[in-house]
């Protein structure tokens, strides 16, 4: 019996019966097989009452309040992380701040339609854990599938939510992970080889996949990473460096970005294998059960935000079993191959710089933010600059001016300008994580001079308390403790007390950063002249990494949606969203069913909007916009995609006033010519 006759057979199957139901004896069986790469499956269902899978019990109210406490903080029990999880994934990637849309716009308690209720917004349903793994021990990408119990088997969809930045399995609940659970879809997530994985030298300490910790012995292959090292090693390095730790996106020596697109798609595996032990029918065997969906029957809608949203779009460029129906994605991390068979526009200019790679754009703003973020009182990193020739200005206004003007000149907007001083911390923080990620760097390697460590208020060193290990899991991001510069002046300081000895100055350890840039491009980025021959060997290594991370821009004719904020300062629009739709019309052509829609007054981090000095819109309202017009043309391909657009967005005059459907207005089925995104063969122009 096909899938096709399979499926119909079943249409009328009551589900309390679907287990019982057997096959002639002359008919064929498709087995429902786990795939090879899973362990062990922990299942564990939640009542919507009591506890859920979109806000483990605390409702959207709970959410919104104080961090839940441990009734032992230094011995907090699974369900406990998982909620603090939970909690603080969710309130990473969304502002939840009065005015800002939260609980009106989006939140738990808005329905699909968009309607707000009353509600807490607690979804019931199962969750299903596993490992995918070779059997080493060393990959143990987690991955987790959430069955809501309003999951409508007459109309099987799957959305995929692959975690943001370098976040645990929980990195997407509150973006792919909560449009999914409301739309009774399943929800397949990865953590995509990074999550927490935090590993502490001095108690020779790991996570486990629920993220109790565990001794490294103890917990053996079950360890969601501890670095490659012998025992000798691990106590050398510790010796040497108290208090420093390991995390698994920068230190597993595997630069697991390169496999995000494999990870997701073995996340949809899951989701099948899942949703057809739970709804399929029993094999003859007794044992197994038949598959009822597949890609024939299901759609499946790869989405989510950021990295994981660049992970959404690797996965349907390798898709090769036609898994994914489509795709929705708001400001992924993606790097469009080298090519020079695209040109963008902006207005009637030309773009210079489109499509660099993360590693070179971030070690470039790691220079340059820090400045533009400097206070008059503290002015190293701009006086070192202006001293090394990479920078101008006769006082530090006129330096910070030539900061902002250079990171234009390499590729930013000028809607970045008001943010640019609240990303330094945060591209320093990509710049050294993926430094040692792409070139497979040891934890033990000291790259650049960079290490990661707790710290005290004066920036030395400090071991992490038993709570802050204890609780790592659900508080860290993945990239846990602070950047330490281990060749400062006077001994290691995390990176902001940095004194350089080229420069005898409270740069915030500059000679780690040019040492950086360094490996990105791989000339000295003060001389231009060649690397010394150890430092040219790892910037190869680097740049090998990099390459393995490129983007192809074929998606195979897929339709698909990517929204992106014009003032991102994180992901820049002209490295990643704009250059990815020139590829893809390069490669696919006139096949390509791509939409790409620019917001503006939108960036990469809603959670920073009452933060920032400019009043900024919240990007998620286009996400959920983009995931259900998507759902709607996959029903009903009758149903056109948006065509690509600018969407002019209105911002409020101070945040004290509320977001409303005034300040995001919707996506135009039609829009006017000064709002229209034009591919003409191979050239994107974007309207100003």
């Amino acid at each position: 019996m096909s899938i096709r006759i399979l499926g119909l057979a079943l249409a009328g199957c009551a589900l309390a019966g679907c287990g019982s139901y057997h096959l002639h004896d002359d008919e064929p069986e498709t087995l429902n097989l786990a795939p090879a790469f899973l362990g062990t499956i922990t299942t564990t269902s939640y009542d919507g009452l009591s506890d859920d899978l979109l806000t483990a019990g605390l409702g959207a109210s709970g959410l919104a309040g104080p961090t839940p406490a441990y009734a032992d903080p230094a011995r907090p029990t699974a369900s406990e992380l998982r909620r603090n999880a939970i909690y603080a994934n969710y309130r990473a990637v969304l502002d939840i701040a009065a005015n800002s849309g939260y609980g009106t716009l989006y939140g738990p308690n808005v329905d699909a339609a968009g309607i707000a209720g009353s509600g807490q917004g607690l979804v019931a349903g199962t969750e299903y854990l596993a490992y995918a793994d070779d059997g080493s021990g060393q990959q143990n990408v987690t991955l987790m599938v959430q069955v809501p119990a309003s999951f409508d088997p007459a109309q099987p969809c799957i959305v995929t939510a692959t975690s943001s930045g370098s976040r645990g399995v929980y990195g997407a609940i509150g973006s792919a992970g909560e449009w999914g659970l409301k739309n009774r879809c399943a929800v397949a997530y990865s953590d995509k080889g990074s999550g927490t994985g935090l590993y502490t030298f001095d108690d020779d300490s790991v996570n486990l996949q629920n993220g109790v910790r565990a001794t490294r012995l103890s917990a053996g292959k079950a360890a969601s990473f501890a670095p490659a090292l012998d025992d000798a090693g691990r106590a050398a390095y510790a010796a040497a460096f108290p208090a420093r730790i390991a995390f698994k996106h920068a230190h597993s020596q595997q630069n697991p970005e390169k496999d995000w697109g494999r990870m997701t798609l073995q996340a949809v595996e899951f989701a099948f294998y899942v949703l057809n032990e739970k709804y399929g029918m029993l094999a003859r065997d007794g044992q197994h059960h038949l598959q009822r969906f597949s890609p024939n029957n299901t759609i499946t809608i790869a989405s989510s935000i950021s990295n994981g949203g660049g992970a959404a779009l690797r996965a349907a460029e390798q898709d090769s079993k036609g898994l994914i129906s489509g795709v929705a994605v708001s400001e992924p991390q993606v790097q469009p191959a080298s090519s020079g068979t695209y040109t963008v526009r902006q207005g009637t200019a030309a773009v210079s710089g489109y499509g660099k790679a993360l590693f070179d754009y971030s070690t470039y703003a790691a220079l340059y933010q820090p400045c533009i973020a400097a206070l008059p009182a503290a002015p190293g990193r701009c006086t070192a600059l202006v001293a090394k020739g990479l920078l101008a200005g006769a006082d530090l206004a006129a330096q910070q001016a030539d900061a902002r003007a250079r990171l234009k000149a390499y590729g930013w907007l000028a809607d970045s300008d008001p943010l640019q001083s609240a990303h330094a911390g945060t591209n320093v923080l990509v710049a050294v994580t993926y430094a040692y990620a792409y070139g497979k760097f040891s934890v033990t390697d000291k790259l650049c001079g960079f290490s990661f460590a707790a710290t005290d208020a004066s920036g030395i060193p400090a071991a992490l308390t038993a709570a802050q290990r204890a609780s790592s899991f659900a508080s860290q991001n993945g990239i846990v403790g602070n950047v330490v510069y281990e060749d400062a002046v006077g001994g290691a300081r995390a990176y902001q007390f940095g004194v350089s000895a080229s420069s005898n100055l409270a740069d915030q350890s500059l000679d780690g950063f040019l040492c950086l840039r360094a490996l990105a491009t791989g000339v000295d980025p003060v001389s231009g002249a060649a690397l010394s021959p150890a430092l040219a060997a790892q910037s190869a290594r680097v740049k090998a990494g990099m390459a393995e991370v490129q983007a192809s821009g074929n998606l195979h004719g897929k339709p698909a949606i990517i929204v992106h904020g014009r003032s991102d300062t994180l992901i820049p629009v002209n490295f990643a969203s704009r250059a990815y739709l020139g590829l893809n019309a390069s490669v696919e052509g006139a096949s390509s069913q791509l939409r790409y829609v620019e917001v503006l007054n939108a960036n990469h981090f809603d959670s920073f909007s009452n933060a920032l000095p400019a009043n900024i819109v919240p990007l998620h309202v286009y996400l959920f916009r983009a995931l259900d017009a998507m759902l709607a043309h996959l029903r009903n391909p009758a149903r056109a995609l948006p065509p690509s657009q600018v969407v002019r967005t209105l911002v409020r005059s101070d945040n004290t006033t509320p977001v409303t459907l005034l300040n995001v207005p919707a996506l135009a089925t039609a829009p006017p010519l000064m709002d229209a995104i034009i591919v003409s063969g191979n050239t994107v122009t974007v309207p100003d």
